[in-house]
């Protein structure tokens, strides 16, 4: 058994390496990682536009190869491109920079987009991201307990049916401290955004976390401060309460029953199609 693992914050990240050294103690290991940092990329592809061209450079590393593409490019590479893709049985992106939670920057996450591409390639995945409960943002020595949490999760998956039904990917939040419980979670779809002009240009002002007077201004909400602010079983709730999450999720995107509305909608369009017929 072998884990693909990348990340968006490129291959020099302290987050990766915490990784690569846990999954190394319960697995075979292959990096494919870019090569500078890459956040906020989502699913963006080579070659999906006229600024991003069709080829990417592989190179060597001591721990797999090094992409000078996006992260989604990197799980390409790491399924479609390299000797060890044959023998790949999960992908692990991260450790991110940052916690992944809420609807909405999930979908903006390069971490969750190498997943995604994954998915969709018919490999499953985990999405990782570390946190500090205090600053938000943990310090390169914080991501040794994500590394030990996640030698466990994936040790866990590879010897059990997991993926085997409704569950495609896993997004995983992880504490620097060591944490003391894990709460399985569901995300919030808390986001707002204003359009406000200065100068010659327009700002946007975008609230990323519900209830965010509480943090001020700033990009990082101060998580102590949101005790008993988001509903229970949420990932904003555990990531606020130091807890581990863990949230299942379908690969995008699901579908669902059709309205009444749009199944009249067609089937007006129809008939009217008919009747104009010669």
């Amino acid at each position: 058994m072998t884990v693909l693992l990348t990340n968006d914050d490129g291959i020099e990240s302290p987050g990766l390496e915490a990784l690569y050294k846990g999954l190394s103690t319960v697995t075979d290991v292959v990096v494919v990682a870019p090569e500078t940092d890459q956040s906020g990329v989502g699913r963006a592809r080579s070659g999906m536009g006229d600024d991003r061209p069709n080829s990417v450079e592989i190179t060597d590393h001591e721990w797999g190869y090094v992409v000078d593409g996006t992260p989604a490019d990197c799980t390409a590479v790491g399924l479609r491109g390299i000797p060890e893709a044959e023998s790949v049985d999960l992908i692990v992106s991260g450790c991110n920079h940052g916690p992944n939670v809420g609807s909405y920057l999930m979908g903006h996450s390069g971490t969750i987009g190498a997943v995604v591409e994954g998915v969709f390639l018919g490999v499953p995945g985990i999405a990782v991201s570390a946190y500090d409960s205090e600053t938000y943002y943990p310090g390169d020595d914080g991501f040794e307990p994500a590394g030990e949490v996640m030698a466990t999760v994936v040790e866990s998956v590879l010897n059990s049916q997991l993926f085997d039904d409704d569950t495609d990917l896993l997004n995983v939040n992880i504490p620097s401290r060591t944490p003391n419980r894990m709460r399985l979670t569901t995300p919030l779809a808390d986001y707002e955004t204003d359009i406000k002009p200065n100068g010659s240009t327009n700002e946007f002002d975008s609230s990323y976390w519900a209830a965010r007077p509480i943090a001020g201004d700033g990009w990082e909400p101060a998580l102590v401060d949101y005790h008993g602010v988001y509903p229970e079983g949420s990932d904003r709730a555990a990531v606020v309460d130091g807890e581990v999450s863990i949230t299942p999720f379908q690969a995008p995107q699901t579908v669902v029953e059709p309205h009444p509305q749009l199944s009249e909608l067609a089937e007006k369009y129809n008939r009217t199609a008919t009747e104009a017929e010669p």
